[in-house]
């Protein structure tokens, strides 16, 4: 089902208007790291003063408007979020709203005042990027020298502050093998979980997945279920393999780790340069900008946008292919419907992953209605 049509079919999944949950602001345009991987690909920025961000009487009249609508929290990511030159008057503003925090950062400007004021926040949940255990694994991946060791020591502030931040490693074919190595190196920082996410085909990663310095589909599967299976049990660090909910253990499933019911239907994004979008893809997809702050009122945007509205009106009965078939679909709610927009121009065609591993006969059978 395309955009041009979406308004036309009607599923019998959730049809009213759910609350606006969590807004995810993406700050800045920029960021200070070229990494090989990045699904927004943002504009290489070291200083923080070449490109937009959001100012922050939008992203306080954003705010104000949202709480009516159901708002508890907000997450702050990029770009690099730590780059917005009023970051710490952002965090300040939450804490006024008494709003959850969850922030996204690389590590680079995460100093220890920094730190501290993050964990001003109540509810707070920040997460750090880090893609090798050693420096030119890492620097590979990210692009930048001197990235491991902030990405290290950001890690440390944030400890030492009183947070134990999650470490997110992004799995390809470079650094696959330190797998266990960075759930080690995550226990002795003093790091709360680390999640393993996979390259998304969007952006620079599309560009990855051509050349094939991701994993394939086969080799996924069997490191997410080697991860659930056989290291989890062995660490005291909650981790999250980011495979499609079809793929993890039972076990997983049944205590709920990570796979509880989607969010996005309580989700929106807002762009750096004062824009609502379904999320960040926004920027690389205007079909998913949904206008710009002050011009019409979020009010309007979250209860009429088309977008939106069949995205309620069909999921998950609307999801095609493999996805319509899966026993998980009400869980997962198409994994990613920006990631099967780019890809397809279709909000409700299979996730990619799922898509490639019925393909390859890898999709669990027993995960299957007509199974």
């Amino acid at each position: 089902m395309s955009l041009e049509n979406n308004g036309e079919k009607k599923g019998t999944g959730q049809t009213g208007v759910p609350s606006l949950n969590q807004l995810y602001f993406y700050l800045t345009e920029g960021c200070n790291l070229a990494c090989r991987h990045c699904w927004l690909a943002p504009k290489l920025d070291t200083t923080g003063f070449h490109y937009p961000t959001l100012p922050v009487d939008l992203f306080e009249k954003v705010i104000r408007e949202a709480k009516p609508l159901g708002l508890r929290g907000v997450k702050l990511t990029g770009g690099e979020p730590l780059l917005h030159p009023h970051f710490i008057r952002l965090l300040e503003i939450v804490r006024r709203e008494e709003l959850s925090l969850t922030i996204e950062t690389n590590g680079l400007l995460c100093t220890p005042p920094t730190a501290r004021e993050m964990a001003k926040s109540a509810k707070r949940f920040v997460s750090v990027s880090l893609d090798g255990t050693d420096q030119a694994t890492h620097e590979w991946v990210r692009g930048v020298p001197g990235s491991f060791e902030a990405a290290r020591r950001a890690i440390k502030n944030l400890k030492n502050a009183g947070i134990r931040p999650q470490i997110i490693f992004t799995v390809m074919r470079g650094n696959a093998d330190q797998v266990e190595g960075m759930i080690r190196m995550a226990e002795e920082m003093g790091a709360g979980s680390v999640k393993f996410n996979l390259v998304q085909p969007m952006a620079r990663g599309e560009k990855l997945h051509q050349v094939q310095e991701n994993l394939s589909i086969g080799e996924l599967i069997e490191l997410g279920r080697y991860v659930e299976r056989e290291l989890a049990p062995r660490t005291r660090l909650r981790l999250f393999f980011d495979f499609p909910r079809a793929f993890r253990a039972l076990s997983r499933l049944a205590n709920g780790d990570g796979c509880g019911l989607c969010g996005i239907l309580g989700i929106l994004g807002v762009l750096a340069d004062g824009t609502y979008a379904l999320c960040g893809i926004g920027e690389q997809v205007p079909d998913l900008v949904f206008g710009r702050i002050g011009e019409v009122p979020l009010e309007r945007v979250w209860r009429e946008n088309r977008v939106l509205q069949a995205l309620r009106q069909n999921l998950p009965e609307g999801l095609e292919g493999v996805c319509s078939r899966c026993l998980l679909k009400g869980r997962c709610l198409g994994s990613c419907v920006a990631q099967n927009y780019y890809r397809s121009g279709n909000l409700f065609s299979p996730f990619w992953f799922c898509d490639q591993a019925e393909e390859a006969g890898l999709f669990p059978t027993s995960r299957l209605m007509d199974s």
